[in-house]
Formats: C-alpha cells, sequence, structure tokens
C-alpha cells in the first residue's frame, strides 16, 4: 500500500496501534497499564472531560474511503501479515523467555553442584584436620610414652648410680680403715726404732764426738800440706821460667803462632766460602740458569756437556709475534749478539704487556743466541729475605761478576721488587732497592738487565732511568694465533717428542677424520683476546683428550669442547681482573 497513507486516522502514533486480529470479531484487550497487577479491574472513571469527537469522524470517513479504495484487499493483506509479524514476535519473545528460565535453572543447578563441590571440599578438608589433630593425638600419647619410659628408665638409672656410689663409699671407707690402721702401725714401728736409735745415740755420744774430732784433723792437716807443696811447685816453677829468657821467648812465639793461625784460618774459610759460593753454588735468588756449576756438572753431566758444545739458535726459533715487533727483537738480538763478541757495553732492556705474551721465553732465546748466560729472579723472592735482602742481591750481582760468558739477568714480576720508594713501607724492601740501584747504576760488558712486568707505571723512576729499551708485548693477532696453534700442534700432538724413547714404546696420538686445518683457522678468528700461553695451554688439552681416547685420537666435538672451556675460563680470568 504505497499509496495509501493511514497514519492521519490514528495520528502521529498510528505505527505503534497494534492490528485488528484476523478471525474474530473482538478487539484485543487493551495492555495493562505500568503499575497495574493482570486482574486487577480498571475502576470506572466518574465522568469523562475533553472527548474530542473528531477522530471517530476521521475514521469513519477514512473506513469510507477505504471500501472505496482498490486498495482494500492489498490493505487487509498487510494487515494481516503485521499481525503475523507480531505473533512471531510474541512467540520469540516467549522462547526467549524460556531459554532465560532455562539458564536460571541451569545456573541454580551450578550453583547446587557448586555448593555440593564447597561442602564435600569442606568436608574433606574437616577429615583432613581430624586426621591430623587424631595422628597428633597418637604422637603426643607416643611420646607421652616416650617420656616415661625415660623417666622410668632415668630413675632405674639413678637408683644404680646410687647403688654404686653407696658401695664405692663403703669400698672407699674399707680401704681408708684399713690404710689409717697400716698408718698407725708403721707409726708405731717407727716411733719405737727411733727411740731406740736415740737410746743408742744418748749411750754413744762421747765416743760419736771424739771420732768426728779425729776426722776432722786429720782433714785439715791433709789440705794444709797439699797447698804448701802445691805452692812450692808453682813458685819454683815459676822462677825458673823467668829467670830462663829461653822459655820466655818460646811461650810468646808459641802464643803469637796460635793467635796468628787461628784468624788466618777464620778469614781463610769466609775467603774460601764465598770464594766456592760465587764458581761453584747459585744465589738463592736466582730460579733457574744456564750457568753450569760444580753440582750441576755432576748429577747431570750429558746436560752439562751438551750446554757447552750447544751452537747458538735463532732467536725468535718457536715465538710467534708480531712482524713489526718481531724486526725490533730480532735486531736487540743481533746488537747484543755483537756487543758481547766485541766486548761492548749491554743494553738493559725492559719487556712489557699482558702475561703468557712471550716475554719469559724471549729473554732465554736472547741469553742463548748472544752467547750469555741467563738467570732467572722473581720480585717476589726478595720481600721474603727481610733483612738478608741486601745480602743476597750483593751475592747475585758478585756471582755474575764471575761469569766469563756474561749474564743476562732476567727479572720476572719487576713490579713486585722495584716500587717507586716513596710506596715501600719496609726498610728492609727500601735497603734492598737501593743495594739493586747500586749495582746496576752503569752499563757493564758482562752484565745485561732485562726486566719484564705486566704494570710497568709502577716500576721506580730510577729503575726506568735504567733501561735503554723499552719493548712492548701485545696479544696476539688472528695471523699470530693461527701460527701458535700450528705451530703447538706439531709439537705436541703430530710431532710429539719424549726423553726418553727408549723404555717401552710411544703411543701414537692424531686427529679424527676433520679438516683439520679450517677448524684451526675458525678457532684462530675465535680466538680474540688469548695469549700464546692459553693457546698453548688449549692445544695440551686436545693431547690429553687424545691421552683420554681408546684410539688416540682427537675427535672434532673434543676440539670444540676443549676451546669452549678455555674460553670460558678466560672470560671468569677478565671478570676476576676487573673486580679487583
Amino acid at each position: 500500500m504505497s499509496g495509501l497513507d493511514l497514519s492521519w486516522l490514528f495520528g502521529k502514533n498510528a505505527r505503534d496501534v497494534p492490528p485488528l486480529p484476523t478471525g474474530t470479531g473482538a478487539p484485543p484487550s487493551p495492555p495493562n497499564p505500568p503499575g497495574r497487577k493482570p486482574g486487577d479491574e480498571e475502576k470506572p472513571k466518574e465522568k469523562w472531560t475533553g472527548f474530542d469527537p473528531s477522530g471517530l469522524e476521521r475514521a469513519a470517513k477514512a473506513v469510507k474511503e477505504l471500501e472505496k479504495s482498490n486498495y482494500a484487499k492489498d490493505a487487509l493483506e498487510l494487515a494481516k501479515q503485521q499481525e503475523l509479524t507480531t505473533q512471531l514476535e510474541s512467540q520469540k519473545n516467549i522462547k526467549e523467555w524460556e531459554a532465560t528460565v532455562e539458564k536460571i535453572k541451569y545456573e541454580q543447578v551450578q550453583k547446587e553442584h557448586e555448593e555440593k563441590r564447597k561442602t564435600l571440599s569442606a568436608e574433606t578438608q574437616e577429615h583432613q584436620r581430624r586426621a591430623q589433630y587424631e595422628d597428633r593425638l597418637a604422637r603426643k600419647r607416643y611420646d607421652d610414652q616416650l617420656n616415661q619410659q625415660r623417666q622410668v628408665n632415668e630413675a632405674n638409672l639413678r637408683r644404680q648410680e646410687e647403688s654404686v656410689q653407696k658401695q664405692e663409699a663403703i669400698r672407699r671407707k674399707t680401704v681408708e680403715y684399713e690404710a689409717e690402721l697400716r698408718h698407725g702401725n708403721e707409726m708405731k714401728r717407727l716411733q719405737a726404732e727411733l727411740s731406740g736409735k736415740a737410746k743408742i745415740e744418748r749411750e754413744n755420744r762421747d765416743i760419736n764426738l771424739e771420732k768426728i774430732r779425729v776426722d776432722a784433723s786429720e782433714k785439715r792437716e791433709t789440705i794444709l800440706k797439699s797447698l804448701e807443696k802445691a805452692g812450692t811447685i808453682i813458685g819454683n816453677g815459676f822462677v825458673d821460667f823467668v829467670t830462663d829468657w829461653n822459655k820466655v821467648s818460646a811461650t810468646a812465639a808459641g802464643i803469637t803462632v796460635i793467635a796468628i793461625g787461628f784468624y788466618a784460618a777464620k778469614t781463610g774459610v769466609s775467603v774460601l766460602g764465598r770464594f766456592v759460593e760465587a764458581r761453584l753454588g747459585k744465589p738463592s735468588l736466582v730460579r733457574s740458569t744456564s750457568r753450569l756449576n760444580f753440582w750441576s756438572a755432576l748429577w747431570h753431566p750429558i746436560q752439562s756437556s751438551s750446554r757447552i758444545f750447544a751452537k747458538p739458535e735463532n732467536v725468535m726459533k718457536g715465538i710467534v709475534l708480531e712482524p713489526s715487533l718481531d724486526r725490533h727483537l730480532m735486531q736487540i738480538a743481533t746488537a747484543t749478539r755483537n756487543s758481547k763478541q766485541k766486548s761492548g757495553l749491554l743494553r738493559n732492556v725492559l719487556l712489557y704487556g699482558p702475561p703468557g705474551t712471550g716475554k719469559t721465553l724471549f729473554a732465554k732465546s736472547l741469553a742463548n743466541h748472544s752467547g750469555l748466560e741467563y738467570a732467572i729472579m722473581t720480585g717476589g723472592d726478595v720481600a721474603p729475605l727481610g733483612r738478608d735482602g741486601v745480602t743476597a742481591i750483593h751475592k747475585l750481582f758478585d756471582w755474575a761478576s764471575t761469569s766469563r760468558r756474561g749474564v743476562l739477568l732476567f727479572v720476572d714480576e719487576a713490579d713486585a721488587f722495584l716500587k717507586p720508594r716513596k710506596d715501600v713501607v719496609s726498610e728492609e724492601m727500601r735497603s734492598a732497592l737501593n743495594a739493586f740501584l747500586y749495582r746496576t747504576g752503569e752499563l757493564s760488558r758482562k752484565f745485561m738487565l732485562v726486566l719484564a712486568t705486566n704494570q710497568p707505571h709502577q716500576l721506580d723512576f730510577a729503575v726506568s732511568d735504567r733501561l735503554d729499551e723499552i719493548v712492548r708485548f701485545d696479544l696476539p693477532g688472528r695471523e699470530e694465533r693461527l701460527k701458535i696453534l700450528s705451530l703447538y700442534v706439531d709439537r705436541y700432538i703430530l710431532n710429539p717428542v719424549t726423553s726418553m724413547w727408549f723404555i717401552g714404546r710411544r703411543r701414537k696420538i692424531g686427529f679424527g677424520n676433520f679438516n683439520l686445518e679450517e677448524k684451526i683457522g675458525d678457532i684462530a678468528d675465535k680466538s680474540v683476546g688469548l695469549s700464546g700461553r692459553e693457546l698453548a695451554k688449549l692445544v695440551i688439552a686436545w693431547q690429553s683428550a687424545a691421552f683420554a681416547s681408546a684410539n688416540g685420537l682427537v675427535t672434532e666435538e673434543d676440539v670444540d669442547a676443549c676451546f669452549g672451556r678455555t674460553l670460558e675460563q678466560h672470560g671468569q680470568k677478565v671478570e676476576w681482573s676487573l673486580s679487583k
């Protein structure tokens, strides 16, 4: 009914008016107003006021027009459809209400189940509490029984102890009574003996006194005669000695010879001891040395002879450093060797840098290459000597001055001994430092000083002033790490050397089936920050893994595991050093 508008018939809210029901002529019952319950009757109004009949007139007019309209059937169908829609909405509301009711019932069932579960949980907890309470009661009864039994045992034990104490008291009283009787008998016996002796002495008193007087008189006469005879002999002898000039001269000469002999023997033994100590012994400060002495030649004749006939080797053999540092050290070694051969002055050198970078190894190699004998000491060995530190330092330099080839003294951890004098608290350490500075004040043709330290700024200024060359040893780079790993792999695994090859058969070791060069290159890339000593220990760890395996081969897993542990340990060391 697009052309028929019925809104004028019912006013502005015509769309809200429910359609007429179909099939019955009864009008629908009006809806209950708000607040009124179903079944309540509406009270009749006493009087209608303000009724407007124009609405009924318009309705009648609209009905007439509707009857005359061609769309009356369409309007009726539309009304039916509206009624059907209303009924469907009412059924939908009923279904929704039923669903709401079912939901409420479901929630009630859930609440009942939840209440039952809570009740069951509470009952379970109550049972548990009851069981725990009963268990505590049982434990308490058991503890009470134990305490009662312990009290009974303690009472029995006390009764036994009291019985033993009573028996012991009775035994002690018996022993004391016996001792008292014995003592009384002894006292009576002694009293009887003393009384008898006193009676005898009283009777023999005159005889005893006469005997004592006679013995004393004879002893006095004997002593007087002995003294008289000894004085006569000594006097005659002294007179004869004084009157005879030859005897006096011989006696004086003998005493003089004895005194001179004693002093000469004492001085000679001291000089001979220092001579033997300087040439045949080794100072206490020297840890190791290549200088031969009597005892080393006696106990190790083969090694001693090999040292004598050994030829100088390349100074950088077995030492891997960066090229610029390698060239600098070669120049120092060449200059030292030529100075030694031409009796020139030897220069003092300071080697500083991180630990494990080859400082000690280069010092030994420099001594062997230049023809000097090396002696290694540690700075920390001076402090424990205390007052003897000055004497030990003088002995060290006296020992070095007796060498025919010259000595290269390598002082490792020099900062532990050669600290600034203002920072030295001990007077003994300050005296030892002054003695060291005194003996190294001038350059020598037979003595060369090489210091090694990780902290060169902690050296005394006077010590730094005595140094002619200062060389820094840095951690190896990638190429140096690769060379170091290859060197130690050849030395310890691929071509191991043993000094006692004739005792048993050597076990062959090696690597498993993997690319060794590629693996070493990979480790050289990842081992940034590791020193040469740590790389050598890594290769020795691989050697240990080979010895631990059944077939004597190092697998790729062993190589990676050892390298991982080395990196972890290196990180731990760095963390420790930073935390100080």
